[in-house]
């Protein structure tokens, strides 16, 4: 009797219990026969690196040289009309993948314990914890005159010099490292809200906010999808998620309702073929990009849509023109490459023996994962345009850069004591 009521006091109590039971499972039968270890604190990388390490790195490099073959082919003509020559728009990409790479080894070889130590300063605070605030203030300033600029609508720009810089690019991956080290940190105290998902929610509705008045919808959506994957791996209770979600739905629809252009622009998609000539313009041109394809393509640098029929041809609409010069098969190529990293993405979270390592990789995954279903699914028609660029595919140096960065920081929690 005696053991028998011991064995019930140990099973989980609620939804949230038995998720997180759940991944500690899968956790311990993929490490089953490894020696305990304290934290990230074993020297790492003496050992031959796990397949998803190698997969990672692999399937990023596949998907950078991918980009750039298309930011070539889909921005010449656009290139040769604005800066008469058809080399600019692929030559600052090439810069900033030579960036990329060097931010990506930077994060593969970054000890990962530097997240989770306290400041000197301030004692209560983690480094991780100081991240969000900065991006919350680079945010910020995109509202000042003079440095802030807009760009296709969407106050959410730095001007540095001749370049732009999106913040909301890199809010996106520090929300994830943020919640992946306050959640590892509390994680018996999940059941408590005011210590878990209060602080949490209160970054990431500060920076989704502040998102949505600089009409940069797309990372809006995005910031709170990552914050809710990583709640969701971290095992946080169901109900008050379900509870915020029933809270954000009428707001998000009062919002959409505000003004007839958003209004417009967020259901132009349920009738894409009478809206052709107006709002639905742009997935239209996709749909005729698209339909040219057909199983092969028409041949890289040969698609029509880049020749001003497809707007933004070379960054949020890069899909429809890889699709025309690609095909099908091109499109289930990249597809498929996506999947692969996802996949190896949750099966190094899954590994990790570390929970900071589990909820890091975890988020970063779902990101991925996330923007590639927004972007493919605004240019097919199935979602509404929020102005959100593929990873690794279209042209920006602020996205590509932190992609490549967050690819590394994924190899680092791969290559991490298992």
């Amino acid at each position: 009797m005696t053991v028998a009521i011991q064995r019930q006091s140990r099973k989980p109590k609620d939804m949230s219990d038995r998720r997180r039971a759940a991944f500690e499972r899968a956790q311990s039968a993929r490490t089953q026969g490894a020696k305990p270890r304290s934290r990230y604190r074993e020297k790492i990388g003496s050992g031959p690196k796990p397949l998803g390490f190698y997969m990672i790195a692999a399937i990023t490099f596949i998907l950078v040289a991918f980009g750039l073959v298309m930011v070539l082919s889909a921005s010449s003509i656009y290139s040769f009309n604005k800066e008469g020559t058809p080399w600019e728009y692929f030559s600052r990409q090439v810069l900033f993948t030579v960036v990329g790479i060097a931010g990506m080894v930077t994060a593969i070889t970054f000890p990962l314990t530097w997240f989770q130590k306290h400041t000197k300063r301030f004692p209560s605070l983690t480094f991780a914890s100081i991240l969000p605030v900065f991006g919350v203030g680079l945010m910020f300033l995109a509202f000042l005159p003079g440095i802030g600029t807009e760009v296709n609508g969407a106050r959410a720009w730095l001007q540095i010099g001749p370049q732009t810089f999106q913040p909301s690019e890199l809010m996106k991956l520090f929300i994830i490292i943020y919640g992946a080290d306050l959640l590892s940190r509390r994680e018996s105290e999940m059941g408590n809200l005011r210590r878990t998902m209060r602080p949490f929610l209160k970054i990431v509705g500060l920076a989704a906010g502040l998102a949505l008045v600089q009409s940069d919808i797309g990372s809006c959506v995005v910031m709170i999808g990552i914050a809710a994957a990583v709640l969701f791996l971290a095992g946080a209770p169901l109900r008050p998620m379900v509870g915020l979600a029933a809270i954000a739905t009428p707001l998000a629809f009062l919002f959409i309702r505000s003004s007839p252009d958003k209004l417009q622009r967020f259901t132009s998609f349920l009738d894409i073929y009478g809206t052709r000539d107006d709002k639905s313009y742009q997935v239209y041109q996709s749909w005729i990009s698209l339909s040219n394809g057909g199983l092969t393509g028409t041949g890289i640098g040969t698609g029509s849509g880049k020749w001003g029929y497809v707007p933004l041809s070379h960054s949020d609409f890069i899909f429809a023109v890889l699709a025309e010069e690609m095909g099908l098969l091109g499109v289930v190529g990249l597809i498929t490459l996506f999947a692969f990293l996802i996949y190896f993405g949750l099966q190094v979270a899954l590994s990790c023996r570390y929970r900071f390592g589990l909820l890091l990789a975890g988020g970063i995954a779902s990101w991925f994962l996330l923007q590639l279903v927004i972007n493919v699914g605004g240019v097919v028609g199935l979602l509404p345009v929020t102005g959100l660029t593929l990873p690794f595919i279209s042209f920006g140096g602020t996205s590509l850069i932190v992609s490549m960065v967050a690819c590394g920081l994924l190899m680092n929690v791969a290559r991490s004591p298992r």
